[in-house]
């Protein structure tokens, strides 16, 4: 068993010796020191004795960002929508795509630079104002409204109640913290009377004038019987 351990130790640290001799723009295959391939590119073929590295542009929607000895490059990330991302930075072949919320929405799991996912901002009830608004990176805050205020919840502070006295109006509805004060006038007993005998004086007067034209036209129409039985 030990003498297992000491040539299992013997192969790792041949091979990382090896790894450790290769430049700074190689990487080891295993068997030799093969140079890298640029950013937008990756390995087709592997380095041997007697030939170079072939590399090969990255296909669509793929990238490498770095120097690499990878053998296919990675896939650009998708701004979904649906995760409340957008395209911040398209993606090349050599530069991945970053994303970045939508509007409206923070980001919950950022990522160098860019976002992986996003919410919908909170949105504040009514009876609350917005203490803090909402940034990409951070949550809309709420907070409520005390006293003779009120907010409707889009309010970036609270609102005093309208005074109806002060604008010679009387209360129709009392405020709340979701709403403001309702004010008008409210109609008197006599204005009530009033408006019911006009009415009622208009219907009549626009009755009778039809009843009038009814019994002319009819009139007009009723046929002449002496003419028609003269002999």
């Amino acid at each position: 068993m030990l003498k297992l351990l000491i040539i299992v130790l013997i192969l790792l640290l041949s091979v990382s010796g090896d790894s450790a001799a290769c430049g700074r723009a190689e990487y080891f295959t295993g068997q030799e020191c093969c140079l890298m391939c640029g950013p937008g590119y990756y390995v087709s073929r592997h380095c041997t004795e007697y030939f170079s590295t072939t590399c090969l542009p990255c296909p669509p929607l793929t990238f490498t960002e770095v120097p690499n000895g990878r053998e296919a490059c990675r896939l650009c990330s998708v701004c979904d929508s649906s995760a409340g991302l957008r395209v911040k930075r398209e993606c090349t072949p050599s530069s991945g795509a970053i994303c970045e919320p939508l509007e409206g929405h923070y980001c919950t799991a950022p990522r160098r630079g860019g976002c992986r996912a996003a919410v919908e901002h909170t949105k504040c009830k009514p009876g609350k104002y917005i203490k803090q608004p909402g940034t990409a990176f951070s949550d809309a805050e709420c907070d409520d409204c005390v006293g003779e205020t009120y907010s409707d919840g889009s309010f970036t502070s609270c609102r005093p109640h309208t005074q109806c006295e002060l604008i010679g109006l009387e209360v129709l509805k009392e405020g709340s913290s979701s709403h403001d004060t309702e004010c008008g006038r409210r109609p008197n007993s006599a204005d009530v009377i009033v408006g019911v005998i006009a009415g009622v004086i208009v219907i009549a007067t626009a009755c009778g004038a039809g009843l009038l034209i009814y019994l002319k036209k009819k009139k007009r129409k009723r046929p002449n019987c002496g003419k028609i039985f003269h002999w």
